[in-house]
């Protein structure tokens, strides 16, 4: 398991290159670290290859390759890095600095994982404002960082040996993960399995195999190059 100071290594490395990304980024979010192919579908339809400083909106679908991550901030200054394989659409986002009565982050993860270092949405305000959606669950903002893994369809290329459902881990902070069956908590170090919307969900300590030093490596490159942001 990663220690919590190695991730807070990161997560430093992390919130400053979204605080600088939220400065100059045109539309909701932008890309700031990525290495591979990552592609986006547009809400018209249209597919584009994205590169580093690309913007990102609402109704995207961002798709990443094989081999391939991505780190997307947004303009709130949350982040979050998608791993190989993935796809996530950016259902919702709102953030006007000043109306955070109106704030509202929605992510879908239709496969794959991702680690979400969040930002100001779902803290000034309201704490549901921030959301990872799937079909089998939906996880709240509790605190600032997490790893969330998607295999509900026993599909996903890079979870390893994972079961079916959904995997989550928070680092630091806590998350909140809602099925059709009830509502807990994943707190500082816990892991989480959702296996379907109807099944209780299980909360643990020990890591049910979610691949988190995958993670780390790209959390260690960001942090070790000169600026803490672009890797190329």
């Amino acid at each position: 398991m990663v220690t919590r100071g190695f991730y807070l290594n990161g997560l430093v490395a992390a919130l400053l290159c979204a605080a600088g990304s939220a400065a100059f980024a045109a539309g909701a979010g932008q890309v700031q670290n990525m290495s591979g192919t990552l592609t986006v579908q547009r809400p018209d339809g249209a597919i584009r290859i994205l590169g580093q400083k690309s913007d990102v909106n609402p109704g995207d679908v961002l798709t990443t390759q094989n081999d391939s991550y991505a780190q997307i901030n947004m303009t709130d200054g949350s982040s979050m890095t998608l791993r190989p394989n993935t796809q996530v659409k950016i259902e919702n986002y709102q953030f006007v600095q000043e109306k955070p009565q109106e704030d509202n982050a929605f992510f879908r993860l239709v496969k794959g994982g991702l680690r979400t270092v969040t930002g100001l949405v779902g803290k000034r305000g309201n704490q549901d404002a921030y959301r990872i959606g799937t079909a089998t669950a939906t996880i709240g903002i509790r605190g600032s960082g997490g790893a969330t893994e998607n295999n509900e369809n026993g599909d996903c290329q890079d979870c390893g040996n994972l079961g079916r459902g959904v995997y989550h881990h928070t680092y630091t902070g806590a998350y909140s993960i809602k099925n059709d069956v009830e509502t807990v908590v994943v707190g500082e170090g816990e892991f989480a399995h959702v296996k379907d919307k109807t099944s209780p969900i299980s909360v643990t300590q020990t890591n049910p195999g979610m691949k988190l030093e995958d993670f780390d490596k790209i959390l260690v490159s960001i942090s070790n190059i000169g600026n803490g942001c672009l890797v190329r």
